[in-house]
């Protein structure tokens, strides 16, 4: 299949919001599309190199017009506990608004140790009313760590949960089925591998799906060498996002040269939207800023 992706107008994103929002670094920039024109955002907001690691991270909402400046909430809508299951950090969320108006949160549960991550859910009738409901997707024996969700509803109705794990000192991507975002999922064979003496050969991770051609769904999915060094790469599915029909071989975006060289060498993939017939991917660079690029389909 002859087909690649572009990325063009690479741009910064701001946040607005209160100092408690601002002095910790942001990463996992989640945007959706409301109804009335709006969009949403949910980050994750990490301590700084110059604050107490008090936890992994607390998750902050906020609303924007134009996509690249949003005005956040005055507090965080996921904060870490009471629960042990997530009293070390909340991170990675991931928004499905449903039809009925009401929010579903896939989000990573971080215990006390900070090294042990689950992946859990919260809904509500709205973003300010969100109720932890357990764990989503528990680790496995050989899947550990599971984490940054990706979901996607398949044409017969059914749905995808894409998803990290950790096996062999490695993160991987997989895959499970289910008939609903509440209900129990069924772990299937992994869907893409790493690839050798490739950018993406060592590490894997779960990205935002495209599904404006429902004929070629897409993911954004995040790969890195052994040395964490982390881009943002595309796979294309077949329609009924069962098994990969084609994949990028080069990264769509690749981190600019860092002003401190001793920072962190990561672009991360969290959300894609189409709005006005643009497609804006969304992404963090450095685990601490966040920024946005049109991509094009070529």
């Amino acid at each position: 299949m002859s087909v690649d992706f572009n990325a063009e107008a690479i741009e910064p994103v701001t946040l607005l919001g209160p100092p408690a929002l601002l002095e910790r670094d942001h990463m996992s920039p989640f945007v959706w599309a409301e109804p009335d024109g709006r969009l949403g955002i949910m980050v994750r907001a990490v301590p700084s190199a110059t604050m107490a690691r008090t936890d992994t991270g607390v998750i902050w909402a906020g609303w924007s017009q134009d996509g690249r400046t949003f005005q956040m909430d005055d507090a965080p809508c996921i904060v870490p506990g009471p629960e042990p299951v997530d009293i070390g950090g909340v991170e990675d969320p991931t928004v499905l608004r449903r039809e009925d108006g009401s929010y579903a949160v896939l989000y990573t549960a971080v215990t006390a140790d900070m090294a042990h991550g689950e992946l859990s859910r919260a809904e509500g009738p709205d973003i300010h009313s969100l109720t932890k409901t357990g764990v989503a997707l528990a680790s496995s024996d050989s899947e550990g760590n599971t984490k940054e969700a990706t979901l996607a509803q398949a044409p017969d109705g059914s749905w995808r949960l894409f998803y990290e794990y950790a096996a062999d000192e490695a993160s991987r991507v997989g895959m499970a089925t289910g008939a609903g975002v509440g209900e129990a999922w069924t772990e299937q064979t992994p869907p893409f591998q790493p690839r050798a003496d490739s950018w993406d050969d060592w590490h894997l991770s779960t990205g935002p799906m495209l599904m404006s051609d429902p004929e070629m769904p897409v993911m954004f999915y995040n790969g890195a060498t052994r040395d964490a060094r982390w881009r943002i790469g595309w796979v294309a599915f077949d329609r009924d996002i069962t098994k990969v029909v084609a994949r990028g071989l080069q990264p769509l975006i690749t981190p600019p040269p860092a002003a401190d060289r001793g920072a962190t060498d990561i672009a991360f993939a969290a959300s894609a939207i189409v709005t006005d017939g643009t497609t804006w991917l969304y992404y963090s660079l450095e685990d601490r800023k966040l920024a946005r690029a049109s991509v094009r389909r070529s």
